[in-house]
């Protein structure tokens, strides 16, 4: 029986009702009608639940959904998605590159910011490969097993891929590899990037700049996306999207229809390319990952893809270190937002601490057991700890970041990114890191299958230099 994940309504309304309590709306009687009726809890890791539901309970899933996006939320004035109203609530967001006071981040030339080198972005583009490459083995593993797991191979605190070599049988049998993953991401079975989502949203990114230029709308990045993106390479809130759009809803509301994975990690994976082709210009780099993300996503989902687009912007440059450039992260966040405050208090904790493990294990006690491990909040703020514990370095940029756990490809794919312009050119990042890569991309999307790193440099900086 085929079960697709992430769109069944019996599947959708536990992870809605969560994310009613979290965005400030009051889901208990929705929920009381759920469970009355036997209703299941949301699946913790996988997309959908192993037994489809009856029809009935199926018809009421649907309509409970709808009953639940009607509520008020009490966090609405705090953590809008409008972008106006976005800058709007952001007392510092950034001037633009050329000096000019607009503040919707929208269209037009950066003013005289200059274009990243095709080395640094080279950099850049590998930083995200590894880290997606390192978490990719461990991605939907408990913190306590990744800990395990490194610490049986010699690996801990983490220093390079996961191997299953050495590790005790007894232990891989308790806590396997990700299925999907450890045939191609394990140390003994690198053999060049293997696709992986957290690549293809780039690449898209890439296709969406070379085809509609940077004052594209959101309807052409669903152009894009109908186009190039093959719908079983789609996830969450990128799925629910897609298959809304299959339905005729049109965008914005494709991020809110059905769709309670809105505030996921899936907009930050698409938000580096927006970043690296406005170096200089945070507010230019930010508007177009809005832009991109309204798409999928709202309110906290979009602020994470706007303010990791705003750190590569800063780092994209050459001239500012890692702490500034997540200042600058937070100046394009609304301040009383969730995501503004999760962010501001690990990068506390990422000073307060010496062991990154503290900082680990507080912040998994502060959002373990109210956020999915997918969720953008205590993503985003994983990824700002450790960029900010490792000062910004490469190898312990994206090993803290996979050694907190949660969406570990996606946090050591952003993390090697910043690391990565920030290192400035792929020879300064350590060759056990890159070597395994052999300068080879594996994707389903477009014609760059096969592609090489430094190609994609050199066609981001084409994007970045355009008029």
């Amino acid at each position: 029986m085929l079960r697709l994940t992430w769109v069944q309504p019996e599947d959708l309304i536990g992870h809605e009702l969560r994310q009613a309590s979290l965005d400030g709306r009051e889901p208990s009687a929705v929920a009381a009608r759920w469970r009355a009726a036997g209703g299941p809890e949301a699946p913790l890791a996988a997309g959908a639940s192993p037994t489809p539901a009856s029809p009935w309970l199926r018809l009421l899933a649907t309509d409970l959904l709808d009953e639940l996006s009607g509520l008020p939320s009490a966090l609405a004035d705090a953590e809008p998605t409008d972008l106006r109203t976005i800058t709007s609530l952001c007392p510092d967001w950034p001037r633009t590159a050329g000096g000019g006071g607009a503040r919707d981040g929208a269209g037009g030339r950066r003013g005289s910011s200059r274009p990243a080198s095709p080395a640094r972005l080279e950099a850049a583009w590998l930083g995200r490969a590894v880290g997606c490459l390192l978490g990719k083995p461990v991605e939907k593993l408990p913190l306590t097993a990744i800990r395990e797991l490194a610490r049986a191979a010699g690996n801990w605190p983490l220093a390079t891929y996961f191997t299953a070599r050495g590790v005790p049988r007894d232990l891989l049998t308790r806590h396997p590899w990700n299925r999907r993953s450890a045939s191609t991401s394990l140390a003994e079975n690198i053999d060049g990037m293997p696709e992986d989502d957290d690549l293809d949203h780039a690449l898209l990114v890439l296709l969406l700049l070379q085809r509609h230029g940077r004052a594209f709308t959101t309807t052409d990045v669903a152009r894009v996306w109908l186009d190039e993106l093959p719908a079983g390479r789609t996830f969450t809130a990128e799925r629910v999207a897609y298959r809304n759009l299959l339905g005729g809803v049109e965008p914005p509301l494709t991020a809110r229809h059905h769709n309670p994975f809105r505030e996921w990690i899936g907009a930050l994976i698409r938000a580096d390319v927006h970043g690296w082709t406005n170096p200089g210009d945070p507010a230019a780099a930010a508007g177009q990952a809005h832009r991109d993300a309204t798409l999928t996503h709202t309110a906290n989902g979009v602020y994470a893809a706007m303010f990791t687009a705003a750190v590569i912007a800063t780092a994209a440059t050459g001239d500012h270190d890692v702490h500034a450039c997540l200042r600058t992260g937070l100046t394009v966040v609304p301040p009383r937002s969730r995501l503004a405050r999760a962010v501001r208090q690990a990068i506390e904790l990422a000073h307060a601490h010496a062991d990154f493990t503290t900082v680990v294990d507080l912040l998994h006690e502060t959002y373990a057991a109210t956020h999915h491990w997918v969720h953008a909040i205590p993503n985003t703020a994983l990824i700002a700890a450790a960029l900010t514990h490792a000062d910004g370095d490469f190898t312990g940029s994206v090993c803290r970041a996979v050694s907190g756990g949660w969406d570990t490809d996606s946090n050591g794919a952003t993390a090697g990114s910043v690391a990565g312009l920030l290192a400035g050119s792929p020879h300064a990042l350590p060759e056990r890191w890159t070597a395994p890569l052999k300068n080879r991309l594996a994707t389903s999307v477009g014609d760059f299958n096969g592609t090489g790193f430094d190609t994609l440099a050199h066609l981001t900086h084409l994007e970045a230099s355009r008029p």
